[in-house]
C-alpha cells in the first residue's frame, strides 16, 4: 500500500473500531454478525487490510449504520472547518455523550428563539 492509502485504511479502521465500541462489541461480535473472520477485523482495525466494498457493507450492516457513516469526519480538509472540528470531537465520544451535547444544543437553540421573542 502507498503511505495515502495506508492512512486511510488506517483511519477507516480506526472509524471501525470506535463505532464497534459505542455498540458496546467485541471484535469477535463483530464477525460473527458480519461473517468476517476476528483475525481480519482486528488487521482492518489496525489498517492492515484494504476492505472490499463488500465487508465494508458487512460492517456497516453489523454496526446497524449506513455505509456513508463509516466515512464521516474522515476527510482532513473537512477537519479543518469548525464543523468538521465538531463533527470529529463528536466522532470520538461515546453515544451517551453525544445524546447529552445534542439535547444540550437543542435546548440552546431553544432558548434563543425564546430570546428574541
Amino acid at each position: 500500500m502507498e503511505a495515502s492509502t495506508k492512512q486511510l485504511a488506517k483511519a477507516l479502521g480506526e472509524r471501525i473500531r470506535v463505532l464497534r465500541l459505542d455498540k458496546g462489541l467485541s471484535q469477535e461480535q463483530l464477525g460473527e454478525r458480519s461473517g468476517l473472520h476476528t483475525n481480519y477485523i482486528g488487521q482492518i482495525e489496525r489498517g492492515e487490510k484494504n476492505l472490499t466494498i463488500e465487508s465494508l457493507q458487512k460492517i456497516s450492516r453489523s454496526l446497524e449504520i449506513p455505509l456513508e457513516q463509516l466515512f464521516h469526519s474522515m476527510d482532513p480538509l473537512y477537519a479543518q472547518t469548525e464543523l468538521g472540528e465538531i463533527v470529529v470531537m463528536l466522532s470520538e465520544r461515546p453515544v451517551s455523550d453525544r445524546a447529552l451535547i445534542l439535547s444540550i444544543i437543542k435546548a440552546v437553540f431553544a432558548w434563543e428563539v425564546e430570546k428574541r421573542k
